[in-house]
């Protein structure tokens, strides 16, 4: 095992190169932590391109499209802590030294040499959000070498089926989204193998789509795009249509796709803005310090809704993750409102900091 749980390691490559006989109950919950993490530090990025969307744009095709693979990551993130309860364990979320940093790799050594990013939408950012999300085989592009994320999933599949005897169904907890956002967007309790199998198909599934299709198989609107390919659709400019059915063969040749009108949001730096160098006024700092205020509770409610044994303190602690997570959009917009004092056009924005919860 690679000892001590952080965020920046080599840990998910390693346990894939561990041999399957050895992927054990202890194998699994390391996995299991090492996915939460992973869940967690896309959701940041996503953001942050969603926010600086400007109003104007909101009701726009690539708003909508993000908007919708924001809460299919929420939904994947649900699933993944109840896998990690349902075998005894409980996720480790409100943890300085678990905490997504940017700029930086994925968690445990995924997608290799991918640099994660805060900023504003751009062409730059969406070739990232795609890296994330990327198959190891897709329909369309070039294969690369590397861990993917499906890959890790795919692992972590066999290793349930493997050890069913491991779920015990304990501590599950249930959100129901997929009226407002699609088949597959539900947190459902995960009690058997059967019901591990169909969450991860939709993790799976949703990011990547299948061998065969760029197709969401759980989409929220008709003949949505798994999220790699979306991403994909919004950098090319161009939608993906099927080209050749003999052999079947898909580009981006179909509507173009208008990029909205955004707020010029900086990279944040490492540590955030101040650490970085750039100057902060007072103004600014009260934004930054309001958002990781409820960033940070977000997080610490998220914990102990799935450390919580009575399902009514589970969810209301649940319910208020989610209030936190609606007050982090307008510090956010604000700093993406306000410009850096360096003449350069730039905006400031949200930095994502975890701070202990004061006394």
């Amino acid at each position: 095992m690679s000892g001590a749980v952080r965020y920046r390691s080599n840990a998910i490559v390693e346990l894939m190169q561990m041999p399957a006989a050895e992927h054990d109950e202890a194998w699994l919950k390391e996995a299991l932590q090492q996915a939460v993490m992973l869940e967690l530090a896309t959701l940041p990025p996503y953001l942050c391109g969603l926010w600086s969307i400007k109003e104007v744009d909101q009701g726009s095709d690539v708003f909508e499209t993000i908007h919708e693979i924001i809460f299919d990551e929420m939904s994947h993130m649900g699933l993944v802590c109840n896998m990690v309860t349902t075998i005894g364990d409980a996720p480790r979320i409100a943890d300085s030294e678990l905490v997504p940093k940017y700029p930086g790799p994925l968690p445990g050594g995924v997608q290799p040499g991918l640099d994660v990013f805060l900023s504003g939408l751009t062409k730059q950012a969406l070739y990232m959000y795609s890296r994330i999300e990327r198959p190891e085989d897709p329909v369309v592009e070039a294969r690369e070498s590397g861990t993917s994320i499906g890959a890790f999933y795919t692992a972590i599949l066999e290793a349930f089926r493997s050890r069913p005897e491991l779920i015990k169904g304990t501590r599950q907890l249930t959100r129901n989204m997929s009226a407002a956002h699609g088949v597959g967007n539900n947190v459902t309790p995960l009690r058997s193998l059967g019901d591990v199998e169909a969450a991860l198909r939709v993790i799976k599934e949703q990011g990547e789509g299948t061998s065969a299709s760029p197709q969401n198989p759980f989409p929220g609107a008709a003949d949505e795009m798994a999220h790699f390919y979306s991403f994909r659709e919004i950098f090319h400019g161009r939608k993906l249509i099927r080209v050749s059915d003999d052999p079947p063969r898909f580009d981006f040749q179909g509507d173009e796709i208008p990029m909205p009108q955004t707020f010029r949001m900086g990279t944040v730096p490492a540590g955030g803005w101040s650490a970085g160098g750039v100057p902060v006024s007072e103004a600014v700092q009260h934004d930054l310090t309001e958002f990781n205020r409820h960033y940070s509770s977000l997080l610490r409610f998220l914990e102990r809704a799935w450390q919580a044994e009575q399902p009514g303190v589970a969810s209301q602690m649940l319910n208020r993750a989610v209030v936190e997570m609606i007050n982090l959009q307008t510090p956010a917009q604000a700093l993406m409102d306000t410009p850096l004092p360096d003449g350069s056009g730039m905006t400031y924005g949200p930095e994502f900091r975890y701070v202990e919860e004061g006394p």
